[in-house]
C-alpha cells in the first residue's frame, strides 16, 4: 500500500508539472492601464462606456483576442483605472500601457509626469515587466509619455512610418529574421503608422527596419521593458479576419506573451 501511495504521489507530481508547463503564467497577473488610456464613448443607451484598447472590447479596437492568449497561459488579467503607485503595482507582474491619451481623445487626459514615471521605474527595477505600446504623434501623447520611456533609454520619435494606402498591405510589412529572440515562430508581421524609436543606454534594439529602430528592450535592475511605437495587437490585426494569411500578427502576439511571461517568472 505504501508503495502504491508513493507511485500515486509521483504520478500526481508529474501531472502537476505537466499542467504547470502548459500554463507557465499560472500565478502571474497582467495589468492593463486604463488611466493614461482613458477613453469613453456614448453607448447604445447614451451613457458613456469605456473603449479603445481594453480587455473586454471585442470589436476591432479592443484587445480581447490578446487577452485570450494571456488566459491560455494561465495569466490573470486585471486593469488599473487610477494613477500607478508602489502599492497598486505590487499586485501585478506585467504592466502594459497602450496609446496614452491626447486632448483629442479625452477632455482631461492623464498625462505622464515625473512622479508617476519614477514610481513605474522603481517597480521595473524591482523586477516588474513593463510593456509600452505607443502610437504616432497624431494619435497619442508622446511629449509627456517620453518622461517615462526615456528612463529606460527609449525615446519615441513621433513620426508615422508604414503609412498604408487602402489595402496595400505590403506598405505595412516587416519581415522577422529566423531565430528572433522575442518572435521565434514568426516570419512576417503587419504594423502601420508607427513611431520609430531612438535609443540610449541601457536600451537595445530587438528589431530594426534598416537602421531605424522599431522595437526595443531595456533591462533595469531585475526588470524588463518591451517597447513598440504602435498598439499593434488590437483585434483588427490579430483576429485573422482582415489581414492576408501571410501576416502572422496573432502568432507574434502569442510569442511576445510567452516571452513576457518568461521574464515575469524570473522575478
Amino acid at each position: 500500500m505504501k508503495r502504491i501511495s508513493i507511485i500515486m504521489m509521483l504520478l500526481c507530481g508529474t501531472v502537476i508539472a505537466a499542467l504547470a508547463q502548459q500554463q507557465p503564467g499560472k500565478g502571474l497577473t497582467v495589468t492593463l492601464d486604463y488611466y493614461y488610456n482613458n477613453e469613453f464613448k456614448a453607448g447604445k443607451d447614451g451613457q458613456p462606456i469605456r473603449w479603445h484598447y481594453i480587455w473586454n472590447e471585442t470589436d476591432n479596437g479592443g484587445v480581447s483576442v490578446w487577452g485570450g492568449i494571456f488566459d491560455s497561459l494561465g495569466v490573470k488579467r486585471d486593469s488599473l483605472t487610477v494613477r500607478p503607485t508602489a502599492k497598486n503595482l505590487e499586485k501585478t507582474d506585467i504592466y502594459m500601457i497602450i496609446d496614452p491619451d491626447t486632448e483629442k481623445e479625452s477632455p482631461h487626459p492623464n498625462y505622464m509626469n515625473e512622479q508617476d514615471a519614477a514610481t513605474i521605474y522603481n517597480w521595473v527595477k524591482a523586477g516588474g515587466v513593463l510593456v509600452l505600446l505607443e502610437n504616432d504623434s497624431a494619435n497619442a501623447d508622446l511629449d509627456h509619455f517620453n518622461k517615462l520611456s526615456e528612463k529606460f533609454g527609449i525615446h519615441f520619435n513621433g513620426d508615422s512610418r508604414n503609412r498604408v494606402q487602402g489595402r496595400n498591405w505590403e506598405q505595412g510589412a516587416f519581415n522577422i529574421p529566423a531565430g528572433h529572440p522575442v518572435f521565434p515562430h514568426v516570419q512576417k508581421v503587419y504594423i502601420k503608422e508607427l513611431s520609430s524609436i531612438t535609443l540610449s543606454a541601457p536600451a537595445t534594439a530587438v528589431y530594426k527596419d534598416g537602421e531605424v529602430v522599431i522595437m526595443a528592450v531595456s533591462h533595469i535592475g531585475k526588470g524588463t521593458v518591451f517597447a513598440v511605437g504602435d498598439p499593434w495587437f488590437y483585434n483588427e490585426y490579430v483576429d485573422g479576419k482582415r489581414l492576408p494569411a501571410s501576416y502572422q500578427n496573432y502568432q507574434a502576439a502569442a510569442d511576445l506573451t510567452k516571452w513576457l511571461v518568461g521574464k515575469a517568472n524570473r522575478r
